[in-house]
């Protein structure tokens, strides 16, 4: 009998903390940036709730979403969560903190971005000037970031060959490609601090509005996915728009400098 009594408290205890794990979906860029190492192993303290990160694009995560495969996302893009949750598969959006994107360039600044007071005027800048301009072709969130800052500053640098390069590569190699041909370069400020060498390029323009890059938390709707842990996701998001968590997300740095910003409201 207490053989059983011990064995039933085992299964009684695998269940309880089966039940305290959160599956939560992350973009990659976020997993990639280091504070998931600072916050999880604090929310844990604070609420008992281990989270489970699945991390993929956003493309990714918007799918795990659809299927139930998680009970919430933490994602950028405000029109795909606006999205998500007004087809019925997320409940809120609820803004979290934010990260940017820079323009970065030469050291000397040929086409005087430094002194623009919008993105707009950068990039128009730069086409005037004729500089070269290197994208990251990858269809990622920031290549469509880059193609919709153009559009805004009524440009199609698709069409000037002579100067815009569309670099089908990653993050640290389009920041090189930048660096060889003295160019301009759109990217996000977690990869220009993670950029190992930052010779002959320098960060030129950024705090336009336009491109901070907002983090939601997105709950599953358990009226479409009835197995969800809408309790858990309810503790996750009041740890992470409490006080512990500003402290944290505020005073992460990479290099020294912080990346991202807590505005939870």
């Amino acid at each position: 009998m207490t053989r059983l009594l011990a064995a039933l408290a085992l299964v009684l205890t695998a269940c309880a903390a089966q039940a305290e794990t959160l599956k939560l979906a992350v973009t990659t860029s976020f997993a990639a940036s280091g504070l998931p190492d600072v916050l999880l192993p604090a929310l844990k303290l604070g609420t008992g709730i281990d989270v489970e990160l699945m991390v993929g694009d956003t493309e990714n995560t918007l799918a795990w979403g659809e299927a139930g495969q998680v009970d919430a996302l933490l994602i950028q893009g405000r029109r795909d969560e606006e999205t998500f949750v007004a087809a019925g598969f997320g409940t809120h959006c609820r803004k979290i903190m934010y990260d940017d994107f820079v323009l970065l360039g030469p050291v000397d600044d040929y086409a005087g971005i430094a002194q623009s007071v919008s993105v707009t005027e950068a990039l128009q800048r730069i086409a005037k000037s004729e500089r070269q301009f290197v994208s990251l072709d990858d269809g990622s969130d920031l290549h469509k970031k880059e193609q919709a800052l153009w559009a805004d500053a009524g440009l199609m640098p698709q069409q000037f060959p002579n100067w815009y390069t569309m670099a089908d590569a990653g993050p640290k190699a389009s920041l090189t490609a930048a660096v060889d041909r003295e160019g301009y370069i759109l990217m996000d400020r977690q990869s220009w601090l993670q950029f190992g060498s930052k010779a002959g390029l320098a960060l030129l323009f950024s705090g336009d509005p336009v491109l901070f890059n907002q983090y939601t938390f997105v709950p599953v709707n358990p009226e479409r996915h009835p197995h969800v842990a809408r309790d858990l996701a309810d503790r996750v998001e009041g740890w992470l728009t409490g006080a512990q968590a500003a402290e944290l997300i505020n005073g992460y740095t990479i290099e020294g400098q912080p990346l991202f910003t807590f505005n939870a409201e």
